[in-house]
């Protein structure tokens, strides 16, 4: 069953972003919004010399080498179950 959608606009370091969401992923998505501009935000702050854009790109990096980082322990959790897998059947054959 599939969920509706709904129109909702959001704002992004100070532009406006009309979305189609699903109305369940209405609130995760604001929350997402939030903690974007408070990262812009602190980049901004510790970066006064820095224009949006680049504060924007900065903030936008860190959510990307956070999803490289997961996605390598994600892998790495994934190989280790397949050895262990494999390592088991092993121990089933040699017995």
């Amino acid at each position: 069953m599939s969920q509706e959608t709904i129109n909702i606009k959001v704002m992004i370091a100070g532009r406006t972003y009309p979305l189609k969401v699903k109305a369940g992923d209405e609130a995760s998505i604001l929350a997402i919004v939030k903690e974007v501009n408070e990262k812009i935000n602190r980049f901004q702050m510790t970066y006064k010399n820095k224009d949006k854009q680049d504060c924007l790109s900065m903030a936008l990096f860190t959510y990307a080498v956070d999803l490289h980082k997961t996605h390598q322990t994600s892998n790495s959790k994934e190989l280790s179950s397949k050895i262990g897998d494999i390592d088991q059947l092993l121990d089933q054959l040699l017995q």
